[in-house]
């Protein structure tokens, strides 16, 4: 189906939502496949699953190609994501709605930034609905009027204009700091050092390579041992490095 071909009106799906994610994100008239797939890997990434999307624009958007070459590993989240017809089937269970929007409205729920309200819903909402708007419109008055909050990014002024999913991903990271974050992962273990005779081991090797070379004359060495064996210590080199250097003085030696 082509971009061209008339919207096909959604339908419920009664895949059911994962129980134990008490946050949803709802899409709400998703013209795009690709935004629904990169929507199912930023919410994977933050540690959240419950998509629900409203009248997209294809019916059959949750298996379109480039649906799921966005999702990229996050097609779990797409085999749960429920589609219905309104709003208010999505919000369906949901403690707080968030509107999400460029501007303020003259009329509706009061807008904040995420990052200064988003720790206050986290402390006092058993549970939470982020509701985008389509790519092209955004929400429109009425969608915002059925939420609690409305939530805008801070941008630049002069162009505020943010990709769907970029929004999407940019909320879940600030809810996911909200309610704690993640670890960042720890680092690998640190090589074991080398022991002092694997290291006198390679400035051996070294200074017959480079005797071989014709650079350390035995005759006048100027200090150029004891220079490189300080050199070696500061290094604090690995076992992994040891092998390194005294593969290359094997290589020199050959030559």
């Amino acid at each position: 189906m082509s971009d061209l071909e008339e919207p096909i009106p959604a339908t419920a799906c009664h895949v059911p939502a994962p129980a134990r994610d008490s946050t949803r994100f709802v899409l709400v008239n998703t013209s795009h496949p690709g935004n629904v797939g990169s929507t199912a890997r930023a919410m994977k990434v933050m540690g959240f699953s419950d998509l629900v999307l409203v009248a997209p624009r294809f019916r059959d958007v949750l298996s379109r190609e480039e649906t799921v070459a966005m999702a990229s590993g996050a097609a779990d989240i797409l085999v749960r994501t429920r589609i219905v017809d309104t709003l208010e089937q999505a919000l369906e269970g949901v403690q707080v709605a968030c509107a999400t929007a460029m501007t303020p409205r003259d009329f509706g729920p009061p807008t904040h930034a995420p990052r200064e309200h988003l720790p206050v819903l986290a402390a006092g909402a058993a549970s939470v609905a982020f509701v985008f708007g389509s790519e092209r419109y955004g929400m429109s008055n009425e969608d915002v009027y059925r939420c609690q909050v409305c939530l805008s990014i801070p941008t630049r002024e002069a162009y505020g204009s943010l990709n769907l999913a970029q929004a999407v991903q940019l909320m879940a990271y600030e809810w996911r700091q909200a309610l704690g974050g993640f670890d960042v992962a720890p680092r690998t273990a640190e090589p074991q050092r080398a022991t002092i005779p694997a290291v006198q081991g390679v400035l051996s090797h070294w200074e017959q390579a480079l005797v071989h070379l014709g650079f350390l004359d035995p005759a006048a060495p100027r200090k150029l041992m004891p220079r490189l064996n300080q050199l070696l210590n500061r290094a604090e080199l690995g076992d992994e490095e040891v092998h390194i250097l005294r593969g290359i003085a094997r290589a020199i030696l050959k030559r």
